[in-house]
């Protein structure tokens, strides 16, 4: 019995250690977009470009200023780069990409092109979309952050 207690032990603190491990190098897979008071959160894709948005959020909140285009999406630039892997997709509501390795687009519609995916808004019908992410306006200010109460 004391040594399964001991093992267990063991392996309760391996678990934490990893997992305090995880928070501090930033393994997270949630991230924060906030327009106009209201927060959504963004299951974030798994690959290089979203682990880097994850570094630099890790200094602080980032605000874009997004305008509506093509019917489909806003979009604009992040204000730095980020590593792409670009792949020929189609965009669905919800979805965000970096187009062109420096652009955040978050999408309402559908649209086919060259994305590297950053991730997708959780739980929002394209009507909930269309509304949170201002369908159709322009200087939209938008705070990316990885706590749901943006500051």
């Amino acid at each position: 019995m004391r040594k399964y207690l001991l093992t267990l032990m063991t392996l309760l603190f391996v678990y934490s250690l990893a997992r305090a491990g995880a928070l501090q190098t930033g393994n997270y897979t949630t991230m924060y977009i906030t327009i106009a008071g209201q927060t959504q959160s963004v299951t974030l894709a798994n690959n290089s470009a979203s682990r880097e948005l994850v570094t630099r959020l890790h200094n602080g909140a980032v605000k874009v200023t997004l305008n509506s285009s093509g019917g489909f999406e806003i979009w604009g630039p992040l204000g730095f780069s980020l590593p792409t892997s670009n792949q020929q997709m189609t965009a669905q509501p919800g979805e965000i990409v970096l187009y062109n390795g420096s652009n955040i687009c978050l999408f309402f519609g559908e649209n086919s092109w060259n994305y590297t995916r950053l991730g997708k808004i959780d739980g929002l019908s394209e009507k909930e979309l269309r509304a949170f992410l201002k369908a159709g306006e322009s200087n939209i200010t938008v705070t990316l952050s990885l706590t749901s109460a943006a500051r």
